[in-house]
């Protein structure tokens, strides 16, 4: 029921982040980051066996681990951007959080082009000329 403790931290620190708020912002916006750190440390371990298991399963499918280590690398920049974002939105910052987001989906291309250019070559060799 890790959730219940996720949730009631969040639920608690969003109380504290209100009273404070009012009294010291930045203490209010402290408490926040602080939190989604948090929370983020306290998933680490869930994080690292869901990577586990997807490694084994690729190797099981007998896949080419570079594409699986893309793909990992791509979700974790679409999390830590998202993440940045959320952050930044709550400094009341929205075109800062807006630039981490583009500048997350451009690096997200960018990694999967290899991929891409895969994908298309497998698809054309099984068009007949």
């Amino acid at each position: 029921m890790e959730i219940i403790q996720i949730v009631g931290f969040g639920l608690v620190a969003a109380f504290l982040a209100l009273v404070l708020k009012e009294q010291k912002a930045n203490f209010a916006f402290l408490i926040t980051l602080m939190v989604g750190a948090g929370i983020f440390l306290f998933l680490i371990d869930k994080i690292g066996q869901v990577i586990t298991m997807l490694q084994r399963l690729a190797v099981n499918a007998n896949v080419n681990m570079v594409y699986v280590e893309t793909l990992l690398k791509i979700i974790g920049i679409a999390y830590i951007a998202e993440f940045g974002a959320q952050i930044t939105r709550d400094a009341g910052q929205g075109a800062i959080a807006s630039k981490i987001e583009l500048g997350g989906k451009i690096l997200i291309l960018v990694m999967a082009i290899p991929i891409l250019t895969v994908i298309i070559e497998t698809v054309l060799t099984l068009i007949p000329k």
